[in-house]
């Protein structure tokens, strides 16, 4: 029996939350300072203004490339949705990939590397590694990979500003379920 390519997500997404968390946990690193609502909805809002700006400007700089892009990931709603995704389990995937990656690669990685180098280091290692983990191919890869890798810096920089993980995660979230709202639309 083939396990199923949302099971591989879902698994994969968990994975990261679970490596995150307790990777965090064992360096004493924070999941946030303490519960500053307002300030971490501002730097939410500005992270995800800054992902929108970044798309138009993608979009603008490169539309050929942009046009594969968003084929490739027309392609992706598609396969999801043969797969059965509806918005429900597209949302959840939103949440859980946001939730893993923001542990993984900012709450793991920027603070490692930040601890032992530096926080530029930490933010550019962070950001390097964020777009290595997101490959796609061709011409639209190589634009993904600059896009993910930019995305790593304001999510990076969106920590390492208001030393929590909160504003971070939202703005993953709502920049994925947007994502995903538009492939799984059909």
């Amino acid at each position: 029996m083939v396990a199923s390519p949302i099971f591989f997500l879902f698994a994969l997404e968990l994975g990261l939350i679970l490596l995150g968390a307790l990777w965090m946990r064992l360096a004493g690193y924070v999941f946030f300072q303490e519960a500053r609502p307002w300030h971490d909805t501002a730097y939410f809002l500005a992270g995800y203004a800054a992902l929108l700006l970044l798309e138009r400007l993608f979009k603008w700089l490169a539309p050929s490339a942009y046009h594969d892009l968003d084929r490739l990931t027309k392609n992706l709603g598609h396969a999801l949705r043969q797969a059965g995704v509806g918005h429900n389990t597209a949302l959840l995937l939103a949440f859980l990939s946001a939730l893993g990656e923001e542990l993984f690669f900012r709450g793991g990685i920027l603070n490692a590397t930040a601890h032992a180098f530096g926080p530029a280091a930490g933010l550019f290692v962070q950001a390097a590694l964020f777009a290595l983990g997101h490959p796609a191919p061709g011409r639209a890869g190589k634009l993904y990979a600059v896009w993910a890798f930019t995305a790593g810096l304001i999510f990076g920089g969106l920590y390492l500003a208001s030393g929590s993980l909160v504003p971070g995660i939202l703005a993953h979230f709502l920049y994925n379920a947007k994502g995903f709202a538009e492939i799984t639309d059909g």
